[in-house]
């Protein structure tokens, strides 16, 4: 589970053990300053809850006014993107039971153990989120990891920001190596049937070459924070090396392997997670909760409906035949700031499209932009919010302006120089 704010106030080294080194003012400011955190993310908690419902009714009504227009293009657009939807679901499960066992955060107290310094521990950082974005998905990564790389930067007495903002923008960054790594990359390939490894083959360069831009524009942008005062990390209980890691390798192996791993890994977060509850080790509620069924009703039906316009619609075709790859990429992160990338991959994706990989590089880099552009950045303020932070929309976008356009160039240049642009 995500930490408490009781548990952060301890992680941050202001708890009632540090109370003996502070005279009561001190330790009331620090008191009222968890408080006033704790209302914060109450008020964003009620405000996320009204706008997932609103999102969720939004995608129902899509999906009925989808269904009477044109009851054979919506079915298309279903089987376009059900396999996507299902399958993040199981890697959420999946991500799910690897948090529980503490494998997230064993990492990242390993991570802060082995840095020599700011940067080196933002290379690690960088690497970390990369991975657990390829093989768990970039929702997977910022849920779980934010929070995570939050503690690993307090305990070193470093700054937040970079491994803050990091988190969110290496995500979406690193979600072009592997098809489940992100949604659009299963709903804009679904035409061309390609399996785990030759996606990989296709794109590793350039998602490579975007995730290292991305990371050394933070690095730039954010270097002050990078400067840490090496302190020893706070021990963690070892983690639990058993049902998480088998359903992590297991989930990594039927990605890579199958041409269609959809319910193979949807199963395998429900055996495990199906597991746990049978224990009585996690509770349905939170499961559902990190799931988060009704944002995921609410874009399927976003995204069907748009497949089906897509498919009526010869407009968004005609426009992307007549583009070239460096303006099909950036007419894909445009359009996922503006209606975000998974209903943008359904629209673009409806026929099949000219440059399909230069189409995920702008769908899946776009998003940095801005909050509209992603589930990730949702799912990224809950997560650093409940740890304590204060990530600020507008510090990310100007992050996001700047890494964008760079790491999109330099995927693009990749993409060309290997022939598949």
């Amino acid at each position: 589970m995500l930490p408490t704010f009781n548990s952060i106030y301890r992680i941050g080294g202001h708890g009632l053990s540090c109370l003996r080194g502070y005279d009561a003012p001190r330790f009331n400011a620090r008191l009222n300053q968890v408080q006033q955190i704790s209302e914060v993310s109450r008020d964003f908690s009620r405000w996320r809850t009204h706008l997932t419902w609103v999102l969720m009714f939004a995608g129902v009504v899509g999906l009925v006014i989808a269904i009477a227009v044109n009851a054979p293009d919506a079915r298309l657009a279903a089987d376009q993107n059900w396999s996507p939807f299902v399958l993040v679901t199981g890697l959420l499960l999946v991500g799910l039971v690897a948090n529980d066992d503490g494998l997230f955060a064993a990492a990242g107290n390993q991570l802060a153990r082995a840095s020599t310094n700011g940067v080196v521990l933002f290379v690690g950082a960088t690497v970390m989120i990369g991975s657990v974005t390829a093989v768990l998905n970039l929702d997977t990564s910022v849920a779980f990891l934010t929070p995570v790389l939050i503690y690993t930067a307090r305990s070193r007495g470093g700054g937040e920001a970079p491994l803050l903002y990091g988190c969110l923008l290496l995500s979406n960054a690193g979600s072009l190596f592997l098809p489940g790594s992100n949604l659009t990359n299963l709903i804009v390939l679904g035409h061309f049937h390609l399996s785990g490894a030759a996606f990989f083959a296709d794109m590793w360069a350039p998602a490579l070459a975007a995730l290292v831009v991305t990371a050394a524009v933070i690095v730039v942008v954010e270097r002050r924070g990078l400067k840490v005062d090496h302190m020893e990390p706070v021990e963690l209980m070892k983690p639990t090396l058993g049902l998480g890691l088998a359903a992590v390798l297991a989930a990594t192996v039927l990605v890579v392997v199958l041409h269609s791993p959809a319910l193979a890994v949807f199963a395998v977060g429900l055996i495990v997670v199906g597991i746990r509850l049978v224990r009585q080790k996690e509770n349905i509620r939170h499961v559902l909760e990190v799931v988060g069924v009704p944002v995921l009703v609410g874009l399927f039906g976003i995204a069907v409906a748009l497949g089906t316009l897509g498919r009526l619609w010869s407009g968004p075709a005609s426009l992307l035949g007549h583009l070239d790859t460096w303006a099909s990429a950036g007419l894909a992160a445009v359009l996922s700031v503006v209606v975000n990338n998974l209903p943008a991959a359904s629209l673009l994706a409806a026929r099949t499209p000219s440059h399909p990989f230069a189409l995920l590089i702008g769908l899946n880099l776009g998003p940095n932009l801005f909050v509209t552009g992603s589930l990730a950045w949702i799912l990224w303020l809950k997560a650093a919010r409940m740890a304590g932070a204060s990530p600020s929309i507008a510090r990310a976008s100007r992050l996001g302006l700047i890494a964008v356009p760079l790491s999109m160039a330099a995927a693009l240049v990749v993409l060309s120089a290997r022939g598949l642009a």
